[in-house]
């Protein structure tokens, strides 16, 4: 019998011989040099670089694979003392540029950052790309040109894991204007820089990234990086791909009791009278809790992620502000001129804008994530507002978002929300997931006159009524009645939650979005913290529904983010206290007899 006939009756196909793989001990030296690669910025050598050992780096670097074998890098080897005095200067002017643009938390982190060693190793260098070498028809660069510089970057990869293997650091200094470092260098107009390394021995490798050490950003788990078959099926070889809603609500553990307990008894041995910093103690028992230890690392960096989108039930006249202001306080988000970016530029805290739902086509900006799922929810008096299946994509976005803004190195995040008449899905969320009557959650948002408030509560109980919407289904509850937003802040606080990070919510949107977040995983809400306590009635309900006492009390009803932001010094000095201000045996100071 042939093969294919085999084949034909559902046999395995016979294959021919396979090439060998290494034998296992230089199998394991590959993986190891992979494995133990870092971007090196300290510890440096003076020793020199034999002159055969650097041929052999940039050999392997030239062996990089090359779209079309274009090989469009060159290598710029720089050793004259002169000349890396000139472009160390041009990094630390870009890199004091970049200092003055960061929060005030990220500003002293960064302070503490050695990022270049232009002047430490013995030898820089460059590498290039030139997009028009091979010619017009280089083969696989017709419809993607910028395949040209990927092979750059393949060729600085194989740079670096030959110097590994070779004992030499190599770090990669990319604060600089391009073309400044390009004139530096003489290179010709097409060409562009690609990466400028610093490289010599050094002292040690460290264990871990230097940036992942010093807590600036965290490694992202693979498991996060691999989908099957198309973007979002997330899976491992070999594993049946597992839903990100499913794999993150089984993430959300209960808080650490006995650093909760640690945290109890240390507050008491504190130079102050027991329970005298009142809530303050509460939520620095909380903060060891969620993190598991006693004193809680610091509440900072600290980031908002304002998730922004469009309500069809705007249709219903239940506010007097036109749809197109979510689009236009989104430009004024990235501006920088919203109230949110001013109170968190106070607190020190970066804001970025997640575009989950928005109406309008919104052009590429700095600090604008581009996640829409839909252009905003359908009218849902009509109809329900979205789909289920788009109700858990925007909280995937969510998740997602808190993933990378925790892995970006943010120790805290912040509720932040924008979308015209998100407060009519807010009643009617906290309507479901309370029991309460929509007249007693309704309130008045941007300050409705009496007439629009009694349209807006008619418009939630028709809604209500048409769907039935089943608490004990908040995905279905979601796509009912909620909003793009409020879905994405409840995966947003799943997402922290199971990174065990703090998670200050903001006014009633976020509220409304707890509800749901805690109906997903309950464990969730010991990660939560009340930054404010809005005007809006149903941000009450939702606050007693999800046992959270607000830190502020300011009458405030503006939302963006601004209470968090707002709370956000607070929730950092419980943290602090806890962990600097000192005992009484510690300090000689005698406490309280009992």
């Amino acid at each position: 019998m042939t093969t294919s006939a085999r084949a034909d009756e559902g046999a395995t196909p016979i294959s021919g011989p396979r090439a060998a793989p290494y034998p296992a001990d230089q199998l394991a030296a590959v993986y190891r040099v992979i494995e133990e690669r870092r971007d090196v910025r300290r510890g440096f050598l003076p020793d020199p670089v034999p002159a055969e050992v650097l041929t052999r780096v940039l050999a392997a670097a030239h062996h990089a694979p090359s779209v079309g074998f274009s090989q469009p890098w060159d290598f710029i080897v720089i050793t004259e003392r002169e000349r890396r005095e000139r472009i160390a200067a041009l990094a630390r002017n870009r890199r004091d540029e970049y200092a003055a643009s960061l929060p005030a938390a990220r500003a002293r982190a960064f302070d503490q950052l050695k990022i270049e060693s232009i002047l430490d190793t013995p030898v820089n260098i460059v590498v290039t790309c030139d997009r028009t070498r091979g010619g017009r028809h280089t083969l696989g660069r017709h419809t993607q040109p910028q395949t040209a510089a990927y092979s750059s970057v393949l060729a600085v990869a194989g740079l670096w894991h030959a110097a590994r293997a070779e004992g030499l650091g190599v770090g990669w200094v990319s604060f600089f204007d391009e073309r400044e470092l390009a004139a530096e260098l003489g290179l010709p107009g097409h060409i562009e820089v690609v990466a400028y390394l610093c490289v010599g021995y050094v002292s040690e490798f460290a264990p871990e990234p230097e940036l992942s050490l010093s807590g600036w950003a965290l490694r992202r788990p693979l498991a996060w990086a691999v989908h099957a078959e198309e973007y979002g099926a997330r899976g491992l070889p070999g594993r049946p791909p597992m839903s990100l809603l499913d794999e993150v609500r089984a993430a959300v553990e209960p808080l650490d009791a006995a650093a909760m307990t640690a945290a109890r008894e240390r507050q008491d041995r504190l130079t102050k009278p027991r329970g005298s910093l009142g809530a303050l103690e509460t939520v620095s028992v909380q903060l060891a809790g969620l993190a598991g230890a006693c004193p809680p690392p610091p509440a900072e960096p600290a980031a908002v992620a304002v998730f922004a989108a469009d309500h069809g039930v705007h249709a219903q006249q239940v506010t007097p502000w036109p749809q197109e202001v979510t689009a236009q306080m989104v430009a004024n988000f990235l501006a920088g001129g919203a109230v949110v970016n001013a109170i968190a530029a106070q607190a020190g805290a970066e804001v970025c804008v997640v575009d989950v739902g928005v109406a309008a086509d919104l052009p590429q900006a700095p600090g604008l994530l581009p996640r829409k799922v839909r252009p905003g929810t359908a009218d849902m008096t009509a109809g329900p507002a979205m789909t289920r299946a788009e109700a858990e994509r925007a909280v995937e976005v969510g998740i997602e978002t808190a993933r990378d803004l925790v892995a970006a190195g943010n120790r805290c995040l912040l509720t932040g929300d924008m979308g015209i008449a998100n407060t009519t899905a807010s009643a009617a969320l906290i309507s479901v997931f309370t029991g309460a009557e929509p007249r007693d959650v309704t309130g008045r948002g941007t300050g409705i006159d009496d007439e629009t408030w009694e349209r807006k509560v008619g418009v939630v109980s028709r809604a209500l009524a048409t769907h039935r919407p089943d608490p004990g289904d908040p995905l279905g509850a979601l796509a009912a009645v909620g909003g793009l937003e409020h879905a994405a802040l409840a995966g947003f606080m799943l997402g922290g939650a199971a990174l065990r990070v703090p998670l200050i919510l903001d006014g009633v949107i976020a509220c409304a979005a707890a509800l749901a977040a805690v109906a997903l995983a309950p464990d969730a809400a010991g990660y939560l913290v009340a930054g404010h306590r809005s005007t809006e009635p149903g941000a009450h309900r939702a606050l007693a529904a999800l046992g959270l006492r607000p830190l502020i009390d300011l009458d405030l009803r503006l939302g963006e983010g601004s209470g968090a932001a707002l709370a956000l010094p607070i929730v950092q000095s419980a943290a602090r206290v806890l962990a600097d201000v000192a005992t009484f045996d510690g300090a000689g100071v005698s406490s309280a007899k009992e």
